[in-house]
């Protein structure tokens, strides 16, 4: 009896993680984001899609590395194709720059609405087609009702999406995953500052049934690369 309820219970827990958009481990190494140990911090190590991603932003710099964060997630989520919204109340991206993240400017499309409630409305319909790679989103703020329309949503669909929200008006939210992404000063090319690869301070603050953590990542050669702070000698060493 007791075997029994165990299998049911077990069978239960890793229903609830596919829910959540935490999938099993896969042989196909396509699906792996190369987050290294950012990856590992989730349930079964892998990178949750069909997933609602906040990313906290306190000012303009916050800002732009998140979407640079986002932009190199988006190379590898639209491998397999599919076009990709980004939805706010102005357009802040430089499209030509989604480039240096492997994503080609045309399969991204821009939304701008005038309204901010329109803003999370249009997130939640674009989340409904099935066709899409990923929805990203501007916003001030979102409550928890909202943010789990836009979970739903995902669970249906398995579209995977991403919400850049003002850390000023922080609530609680159904969001799978908590991010802040602060920009770091790049390693210099040639002994010539500000030409180097982007560098972030990768900070997972919150995540269900996972670890959150802090880690420096780099993109570099269409790829994460990730480094362990070594504080007593003042450096960066390259993790795997």
């Amino acid at each position: 009896m007791s075997d029994t309820r165990q299998n049911i219970i077990s069978k239960l827990q890793k229903d609830i993680l596919l829910w959540e958009g935490f999938r099993p481990p896969s042989s196909d190494t396509a699906e792996t984001f190369g987050l290294g140990p950012v990856e590992a911090a989730f349930p079964n190590g892998v990178f949750p899609t069909g997933a609602i991603h906040e990313l906290l932003t306190e000012d303009i710099s916050q800002a732009a590395a998140s979407g640079g964060f986002v932009a190199a997630l988006l190379s590898v989520l639209m491998r397999r194709g599919g076009a990709c919204l980004w939805i706010g109340m102005a357009q802040t991206v430089f499209p030509p720059a989604l480039k240096t993240f492997g994503v080609e400017p045309h399969r991204v499309i821009f939304v701008n609405v005038l309204h901010e409630k329109d803003v999370l409305w249009a997130m939640e319909e674009a989340l409904k087609c099935t066709g899409l790679a990923a929805v990203i989103a501007e916003v001030r703020s979102m409550d928890f009702k909202q943010s789990r329309r836009l979970q739903l949503a995902v669970e249906q669909s398995r579209v995977t999406g991403f919400i850049l929200l003002d850390a000023g008006q922080l609530g609680n939210t159904a969001c799978t995953a908590r991010w802040r992404i602060t920009s770091l000063p790049s390693e210099p090319i040639d002994d010539l500052p500000g030409l180097g690869h982007p560098r972030w301070q990768v900070d997972l603050l919150r995540v269900r049934n996972g670890k959150p953590g802090s880690w420096v990542m780099e993109w570099a050669d269409e790829k994460f690369i990730s480094y362990t702070p070594a504080l007593q000698q003042g450096i960066l060493i390259q993790a795997g």
